[in-house]
Formats: C-alpha cells, structure tokens, sequence
C-alpha cells in the first residue's frame, strides 16, 4: 500500500536517511515567510499502522494543493511539513515539539486515537488548532476547544451499528474485537452497551490478542450460540481473516463491522475473497462507489494524483485539510497577523462556527470538537462495496 501512496515523487520527497519527512504543497521554498501558512500534517508514515497514516496524508496534500492553486488567502499559500511519528505517543510528541520549533499555525492530525490524544492535551497548552482525520476515541476532543475531527467517533458508531442490527430484527449477537486495541475495544464497548438498551441479547464477547491469526476458537464459541449475526469491529487486516475462518466453519450468517473495515477488498491485496464478504455490513464515512458528484471529482482527482482508488482514510484525510484550509481562508479575509495567538484562536473559531461539504459528508460542529455528519452503512455485491444506507449524524 505504502507504494501507491509515494509513487508521485513530484508531490512529496522522501529522504531514506530519516524517520520523518517534511512536505512542501503549492510552493517553492521550505523557509517559513509571511508569503507561507505552514501547517503540520502529522500521522504513522512507517510501523505497524503506517497505511492509515500514508492515506490520510495523501488525501489532506491533494486538498491542500487543489486548494493553494485557487489563490484565495491574500497571495499566501500553505505549506504543509509533515512528520512520521511512527504510531507510538512519545514520538507524537516528539514530532508536535518540532513542528511547533517548525512554526505551524494549525496541525492535521493525528491519526490514530492514542497519540492523538496525546497531540490533544499537548497542544491546548499552546493554542494551536488541530484536525485529526481519522482518531475515533471518544475522549480524543474532550481536552480542550482547539481539538477536532473529522471522523465519526466509537461510541456513535457503536450506536450506529446496534441501531442498524435492531432495525435488521437480529435479536442474538455475538462480538469479537482485538481486545488490545482502544479503537476495537471502544467500538465493542459502545455497541455492547446500546444493544442491550435496545433489548439485543449479546450473547458472546470474544477478545484476542493483539497479533492474533488464528481466531477458530473465538469463533466457535460464538457459532455455538447460534447468533442471528457477528459484530467484528476491528482493523481490516484481521476481518479479514476473521470473515473467512467464519465461512471455513460453516457460519453463512451476517457478519458486521465497522470503519476500519475499508480496504478489506479490493487493494492491492484481497484480505476475504467476495463470495465470503457476501451478507456483510459495515459502517464508513466514504465509499469510491458513491455517485454524488463531488465524491466522484474526488476519487478521479485522487486517481490522477496517485494512480490507485482512494480508501475512506484518504477521503477523511481530504476533509479535515479542507477544515483547516477554510478555516484559515476566513482568519486571512478578517485581516489576523499570522503568527500571533489572536491568529490562533481566531483559526479555532473558524473550524468550529463553519461548516464545510466534504466528499464525506457535510462537517460542522455544535459546541464540541465532534462532527454533525451522516455515515454509510455498506454492503458488498460480488466483491464490491456498494452503499445500503444512510444514517443522518
């Protein structure tokens, strides 16, 4: 994956020598002047989540240079420094440190829910307005007003699915969930708990660890219990399997996830084959297969760029640059110094006042760092995700 998303050397260098890289959108000089806005962009670009981090990226550069190439903040432009802070909270810091020595105005990121919680109490300190595209933890934004994000939470999609499966008429559930992840175990939670509100009987909670390939047992023992679906809300690599050793034992029935489901089929590596995917639902912001038109201008600009379709991570990655960018379009119009902690807050209003129409949904904010948006439920048709509903925010 990480290939597809470098493969347009034009748009960003890397250097080999490093762990971290520094970007440059839209313009011709990496030193900060009053000509330049710089903006972090922060995320996991090597380790063991480094393919959530290289989409978001490169879905919030695209925008960023689609965005600089309309001209609109007084003759500036952005220039975007990102940094690899390799999935890991020290070295989130690490990287918040520098890029603030850096002297960024606002950070998008981070990507996944620890570090970005880290980023979260880290940066209220200094004032500056930060965007994570994808950390779904419900206490991602709860640290102060400069944190948000463009995601829908765990505990909304937790609800979003138990709502889904209540509607669906399943009346027994079983779970399985990496219970070594806060992701997994935060959308398992919030499901669990809104299920049984709604008179669903969860029949089986079946945790593994992290790493696991083998999840036979788990599912057995939820198999035995004869329940009307399969709630799998983890990370697609290991749906993937999960799906398919569920079809090995014998189980046709449903099987539900949630939005670390994407890139299950599809990429340059099939992680269930189609006919095991057949009677599976899963919850997302975004899917390449959405008609609307601005999803369309997306994906083809997308596949312009980097030559592969992009996944919902690039397409929220997109989104939260594009808050951030029309953020500071409004601070630019109203006449702020760059640089100062009036420029700042004021960028923090702009996000949290405006509402933005994103290739994943129409974003806006009611007195919290937590989007109003809709979200998809998907389904699959001979191997392809294709939209079964939409749920209003």
């Amino acid at each position: 994956m990480a290939d597809a998303y470098m493969s347009r050397r034009r748009f960003f260098a890397l250097t080999s020598s490093i762990a971290t890289s520094a970007f440059l959108a839209g313009c011709g000089s990496q030193r900060a002047d009053n000509s330049h806005i710089r903006v972090g962009v922060m995320g996991p670009y090597t380790g063991d989540v480094a393919q959530y981090g290289l989409a978001v990226r490169s879905g919030a550069l695209l925008y960023i240079k689609k965005f600089n190439e309309q001209g609109i903040l007084n003759g500036k432009v952005i220039e975007a420094i990102a940094e690899d802070e390799k999935g890991d909270s020290t070295e989130a810091i690490l990287v918040y440190n520098k890029l603030i020595d850096e002297g960024v105005t606002a950070i998008i990121g981070d990507v996944t829910s620890t570090p970005t919680i880290a980023l979260a109490q880290k940066s209220v300190l200094d004032t500056i307005p930060c965007v994570t595209a994808s950390a779904t933890a419900g206490d991602v934004v709860v640290h102060g007003n400069n944190m948000f994000r463009a995601c829908v939470t765990d505990p909304f999609q937790g609800r979003v699915m138990a709502e889904f499966a209540y509607k669906q008429g399943y009346k027994n559930i079983g779970t399985i969930f990496n219970s070594g992840g806060d992701y997994e175990t935060g959308v398992n939670n919030a499901f669990v708990k809104h299920a049984d509100e709604l008179g669903i009987q969860v029949t089986s909670q079946q945790g593994y660890p992290e790493g696991a390939v083998d999840f036979n047992a788990q599912l057995t023992t939820i198999i035995s219990k004869k329940p009307d679906a399969i709630f799998c809300p983890n990370y697609y690599q290991d749906d993937g399997k999960i799906v398919t050793q569920a079809r090995q034992l014998g189980y046709t029935g449903v099987i539900m996830g949630s939005d670390g489901w994407p890139n299950i089929i599809g990429g340059k590596q099939d992680y269930a084959s189609a006919a095991d995917l057949n009677n599976c639902f899963y919850n997302s912001s975004f899917v390449a297969s959405n008609t609307d038109k601005k999803v369309q201008d997306f994906v083809a600009a997308y596949q312009e760029e980097y030559q592969s379709a992009p996944t919902n991570f690039c397409a929220l990655g997109y989104d939260a640059a594009m808050i951030v960018c029309q953020a500071l379009a409004v601070v630019e119009k109203a006449g702020y110094t760059l640089g100062t902690l009036e420029y700042r807050k004021a960028t923090i209003e702009a996000i949290a006042s405006n509402k933005v129409d994103g290739v994943t949904g129409a974003i806006s904010y009611n007195g919290s760092g937590d989007p109003v948006k809709s979200t998809l439920i998907v389904a699959f048709q001979d191997g392809k995700e294709v939209i079964y509903d939409t749920i209003e925010g």
